[in-house]
């Protein structure tokens, strides 16, 4: 895929330390518009810590950084506002209908009604759920669940979608379909930064970074990257990687 020139993510030396210990320990990459960058690392790693950074939620220690065009140190409203956000432990209001969770974030993001509701038909129509709209989410299967999440992620059109291990739990057809989402909203103009523990999921993403006690160790297309390390898959590339962590959680 040949992806626009508009670099939609920028790190250049970004490090963010909590006291005498170095969380992100000066990474640096770009993510281009459209692309599905894939962000992996074991729990201890940095990548959460790397993406709350970008995401506006935590002020690095020093480097510089964009997302959507906007400073890491001071536009973060503006950086919350332009991005989407789905985590795998919190999404959605379990005591909120479908519908309503939609109308909630659309709130938010200061959507009128008129596109409120012309989003929440949309989202109906593309991920057939007439019959779920007035049900509470919390008596929704997983796997409806998690596309629903992603709709709500996305309710606003932001330019970057951050997605959070976004196929804990679910069934492999589930992330499956889920992962078609990913590509629709990518050859759409959407850049999808995602972690996720699924090694099979990371073969899916046009570039991968993996981080090793805070510092992104390798960085290129899973193609790119079986073939430097000798291996069939990406978990053999990460275990390579992964084996000499000095740290966990």
């Amino acid at each position: 895929m040949i992806f626009q020139n508009n670099k939609t993510i920028t790190a250049q030396e970004l490090t963010k330390r909590f006291g005498d210990f170095t969380a992100v320990d000066n990474i640096s990459f770009e993510v281009s518009q459209g692309e599905i960058f894939g962000f992996l690392g074991a729990n201890g790693a940095g990548k959460t810590t790397a993406m709350r950074m970008l995401c506006g939620l935590l002020t690095p220690t020093s480097g510089k950084g964009t997302v959507a065009g906007y400073d890491i140190f001071r536009q973060t409203q503006k950086i919350k506002q332009n991005i989407g956000y789905m985590s795998q432990k919190f999404s959605l209001y379990n005591d909120l209908t479908v519908f309503e969770n939609m109308r909630l974030f659309g709130g938010i993001y200061s959507m009128t009604n008129k596109e409120i509701r012309t989003r929440a038909d949309f989202w109906t129509r593309e991920l057939n759920l007439t019959s779920e709209l007035n049900l509470l989410v919390n008596s929704l299967p997983l796997g409806i669940k998690q596309k629903v999440a992603f709709s709500v992620a996305t309710f606003h059109n932001p330019k970057i979608v951050f997605l959070d291990e976004p196929t804990g739990g679910v069934d492999p057809i589930g992330r499956r379909t889920f992962w078609e989402m990913i590509y629709k909203a990518s050859d759409e103009g959407t850049t999808v930064f995602v972690t996720t523990h699924y090694m099979d999921e990371a073969e899916y993403c046009h570039r991968i970074s993996v981080m090793v006690d805070g510092q992104i160790r390798a960085l290129d297309s899973p193609q790119n990257l079986k073939s430097q390390f000798e291996t069939d898959t990406i978990f053999d590339v990460f275990i390579k990687l992964a084996r000499n962590a000095e740290r966990s959680e």
